[in-house]
């Protein structure tokens, strides 16, 4: 069995050229970070906005009572950056205790998010600055098939 050779230790790792020229130096004690809300996608009766602040049971509630009592025959469960895996874990849940009745249709994407970075000492002479960054999404289309 051969085994792979190490990296050398003296090589930098690869870096884009656009960000070394965009790099604004900043002492991170000296702003406060203030994290913008996303952007939603247009909010539909079944849209379901998974977070992390919510309890998991009251949305697995709420997402069982609009498949069943709400007469809707398709929910889509939306996750943005930590409540992937809460989003992924209801929508397994729904499919679950449905015997198998309920599929899935998953989607990923990007959503860009913009921070506000504001200056502590408002007598300093610091800026108040934007930054952008992008986190990862899910959207999971839970329904029943048409019956064949």
């Amino acid at each position: 069995m051969m085994m792979s050779e190490p990296r050398s230790p003296g090589v930098p790792p690869a870096v884009h050229p656009d960000t070394l020229s965009s790099t604004v130096e900043m002492d991170p004690v000296e702003y406060t970070l203030r994290k913008r809300l996303p952007r939603k996608l247009p909010k539909r009766r079944n849209d379901v906005y998974v977070n992390m602040k919510t309890d998991f049971r009251a949305q697995l509630a709420r997402c069982q009572k609009l498949l069943e009592g709400g007469g809707h025959r398709e929910i889509c469960v939306h996750g943005l950056g930590l409540a992937i895996n809460r989003a992924i874990n209801i929508a397994l849940q729904l499919q679950a205790s449905s015997q198998g009745a309920l599929q899935l249709a998953t989607n990923t994407s990007t959503v860009e998010l913009v921070d506000d970075l504001e200056p502590e000492d408002p007598d300093e002479t610091g800026e108040p600055m934007t930054r952008t960054r992008n986190n990862s999404a899910i959207h999971i289309k839970v329904f029943y098939p048409d019956p064949q």
